[in-house]
């Protein structure tokens, strides 16, 4: 961990996935991972920049941030970088009119979205959603149009709730991209864009910032890929191989957010 620790010196701001590293999700709203709570008070009354980064696409932020409020965390919803408002946003901005396949807890960020006549697929964690009908119903709709947009909101392969591993919305992502011959444009994280709004937002530059995530590829890769060092807890998502990944290494592997927090607060000054 020397490297690692010296790499900590010059961090300002911390970018901190939620589910898998706060949470993990599940019956009647999921628990809290141990010490998780406790660890985001300490880096909020350090002198670091703390903001939160994630691919939920299940809950509205709204949502999302009073479920964590009400397992005791500090968070509000401008401290949260999502997918949904960020689509959002590009859609208003390139007049695009999207038929949705997301949950129903995410629908509502879509409200003041013109849906009519869609040019466009957005697609999102649709958990019971992702039926037959509704798949192809989507496929329809892109195969109809001249110049296909399929927009997902993050790419992941699954993660974990507490009755255990969950599929993600990329494996549908997948199927449409095969069905239809195109590529998606994900909104998320691995995405660069969603990277770098986060990091806009506390206004810290990528070597001066950390990501503690849970997965390999969607939190570390993607952190690293824009200059971000990053960091995995051996919690959510995480499986030992992750640790002897083909293609990602993380900069530092910890047991749970608490020991990530131990460590920042450690060495930030030196």
């Amino acid at each position: 961990m020397a490297a690692w620790a010296e790499r900590l010196a010059g961090v300002r701001g911390v970018l901190l996935d939620i589910s898998g590293v706060l949470y993990d999700s599940g019956a009647g709203g999921g628990t809290a991972i141990a010490g998780s709570v406790e660890a985001v008070a300490r880096l909020k009354r350090s002198p670091l920049k703390v903001r939160f980064c994630t691919n939920e696409s299940q809950k509205s932020r709204r949502e999302l941030v009073g479920l964590l409020q009400r397992l005791g965390f500090d968070i509000s919803e401008e401290e949260v970088t999502a997918p949904a408002p960020a689509t959002c946003q590009i859609l208003k901005e390139r007049g695009l009119r999207p038929h949705l396949l997301v949950h129903d807890g995410v629908r509502s960020e879509f409200d003041d979205i013109d849906k009519s006549n869609p040019n466009c697929v957005v697609i999102a964690d649709a958990g019971e959603s992702f039926s037959y009908e509704n798949m192809n119903r989507a496929f329809r709709v892109l195969m109809e149009l001249e110049n296909p947009v399929l927009i997902s909101l993050g790419k992941g392969r699954y993660y974990k709730e507490t009755s255990g591993l969950m599929l993600d919305v990329g494996g549908y992502m997948k199927a449409l991209e095969y069905a239809c011959g195109i590529e998606a444009e994900v909104v998320g994280k691995p995405s660069p864009e969603f990277f770098k709004s986060a990091l806009q937002a506390i206004e810290v530059e990528a070597h001066q910032a950390v990501m503690i995530g849970d997965d390999i590829v969607g939190d570390v890769g993607g952190a690293q890929q824009c200059g971000i060092a990053a960091l995995q807890v051996r919690t959510g998502k995480f499986r030992p191989s992750d640790e002897h990944h083909p293609e990602v290494k993380a900069d530092g592997y910890v047991d749970n957010l608490a020991e990530a927090v131990d460590l920042l607060l450690q060495h930030m000054d030196k």
